[in-house]
């Protein structure tokens, strides 16, 4: 089988993604398939330069490749890829819209305003969430452009920031507690990491380089470990997930606040999904060939 490592991208988080690309190309089982590695520069790449692969291996991230667009044209082109469709990457890719499926669901999410311009600002909604809360890209990722804001004069400059990056800005409420992520295989759950940034939250910084951030596998009360599985599945389910997803959470007083779900998640040496499944003693190898099982079946 000839894979193709879709790497690179248009996007704020193209280094990542390159990284993501080095990583995974370095660690499939040559024996079992000839890989290569195909950097996306501009869009029509994805047309022009993966016309002879057998299955497209996506390590790209944020716009033109979380987003769906680019599921819809491997869709259009008849080529397998691995994750999620294009309906649950474009869902899951607009945090808006992820909120709105998740609370018609009834799954606990932190309050939001979602902003275009600055004077769609409700600042009376925003004291009534309260400060400080999180600004960023409404269709970002990697924490780019994201900003703890702790008081209302703050606000302006942070949306104008994120605007840069974003036609729309998500400003959300912050809940303090324990963050941790559930990564998801093929509808099973991988055992639950504890993230505990160093920095003020987990930003770009402590999520790529290890030295900022603490990172590990929890031991957890059984009922609080059920129920962010629960929750965890849940999301999987509602946004017809498939393959691998990683959701990210918030547990204050054992109760569950999902932050958002990963499509493609992250797949540095740094990554939260292969530490997880590590855990349950799957190397990265057998990990990638379960991807490219699951994707294809």
């Amino acid at each position: 089988m000839k894979i193709g490592v879709v790497m690179g991208g248009i996007s704020s988080e193209r280094e990542i993604s390159l990284d993501s690309g080095k990583e995974i190309i370095s660690s499939f089982n040559k024996d079992k398939y000839e890989v290569v590695p195909i950097v996306i520069d501009k869009k029509e790449d994805i047309i022009t330069k993966t016309k002879d692969i057998d299955f497209a291996f996506l390590a790209l991230h944020g716009k033109f490749g979380e987003d769906g667009t680019v599921q819809s044209v491997f869709e259009t082109l008849n080529i397998p890829y691995s994750g999620c469709g294009p309906l649950t990457s474009a869902i899951c890719m607009d945090k808006d819209m992820t909120k709105k499926v998740l609370k018609s669901a009834e799954i606990n999410t932190a309050r939001w305003l979602c902003v275009k311009s600055l004077g769609e600002i409700d600042y009376d909604y925003l004291d009534e969430i309260g400060y400080p809360v999180f600004v960023k890209p409404n269709s970002g990722g990697s924490s780019v452009a994201t900003n703890l804001v702790k008081k209302r004069e703050d606000i302006e400059d942070a949306v104008k920031l994120a605007l840069k990056y974003d036609e729309e800005v998500m400003i959300e409420e912050y809940i303090k507690g324990d963050e941790v992520t559930c990564c998801i295989l093929n509808g099973q759950t991988l055992p639950i990491i504890s993230i505990k940034a160093k920095t003020e939250f987990f930003d770009y910084k402590a999520k790529y380089d290890s030295s900022y951030s603490d990172e590990l596998i929890l031991k957890l009360d059984k009922n609080i470990e059920d129920s962010i599985k629960k929750v965890s599945l849940d999301c999987w389910n509602v946004l017809k997930c498939r393959v691998y997803v990683r959701v990210d959470l918030i547990i204050k007083d054992g109760v569950s606040y999902v932050l958002e779900l990963n499509t493609l998640p992250g797949m540095t040496a740094n990554s939260l999904f292969p530490k997880s499944a590590k855990a349950v003693n799957m190397s990265y190898s057998q990990l990638l060939d379960k991807v490219v099982e699951y994707s294809i079946k």
